[in-house]
């Protein structure tokens, strides 16, 4: 790649570059480690930007009832989607 070239790419960055860039600003990991609370189960996957903060994940074939309840005054969402099987759950207080 020559200096010109270079500099053409730095000035004008395509989509896909500007991207990894902002993956290296330290807010999010590139790569996260994804664990069950109630198996165990682990995997890595690459986190989304619209990924909130989980009290919870489960794989996707747990029942809801095998978490603990929800303290009095929590809404508890369910998201599904995240990595290859797991369920985020988030608790909110209303």
């Amino acid at each position: 790649m020559s200096d010109a070239e270079f500099e053409e790419l730095e000035a004008n960055p395509p989509a896909w570059l500007v991207q990894s860039r902002a993956n290296r600003t330290g807010k999010r990991p590139v790569w996260m480690q994804l664990t069950c609370t109630v198996c165990g189960f682990t995997e890595a996957a690459r986190p989304k930007k619209w990924w909130p903060a989980f009290t919870y994940l489960t794989c996707d074939w747990h029942d809801a009832d095998e978490l603990p309840a929800p303290a009095d005054g929590v809404f508890r969402s369910e998201i599904d989607g995240i990595g290859s099987r797991f369920v985020g759950i988030v608790d909110e207080k209303v």
